[in-house]
This record gives C-alpha cells, structure tokens and sequence, in this order.
C-alpha cells in the first residue's frame, strides 16, 4: 500500500475552485428570503458565518463576493 504525503495547505487551483463553490454556496444561502424568526434563517445564517470563515482561514482575505448594504468590495 502506497504512502502519500499530505500537503499541508490547498494549491491555488483548489483555492480558486473552494472560491467558485463558495460563491455558489454564498448565493444560494442569501436568494431565499426568510424571516429572521424563522428555524430555516437562523440555520443558514449559522452555514453563512461558517462559510466566512473558512474563506478568511484559507485566503487572508474576506469572501470578494460578499456585498454588505452594497458597499462590499463584489459589483
């Protein structure tokens, strides 16, 4: 049985590929519009968050696609 060493961070392709699902992820988890009361907008707010993150964790940088109140850095 092979042994392979694990690489210890993503490449830029599985960066770049991690981006465009993200961005997917992002918008399919904002287009639906739900009460903020609701069980199903606090879940995906959780997923949201979480998404964030991650995006920082591996880029340095805030999620490009984000859009706050239109002035996020995404047209």
């Amino acid at each position: 049985m092979a042994r392979h060493k694990l690489s210890k961070q993503l490449s830029q392709v599985e960066i770049d590929r991690f981006m465009a699902a993200a961005e997917e992820l992002h918008k399919s988890i904002v287009r639906p519009l739900l009460s903020p009361t609701c069980d199903h907008h606090r879940a995906l707010r959780a997923v949201h968050e979480t998404l964030l993150k991650s995006v920082k964790d591996i880029t340095g940088k805030d999620a490009a696609f984000i859009r706050w109140h239109g002035t996020g850095p995404a047209n």
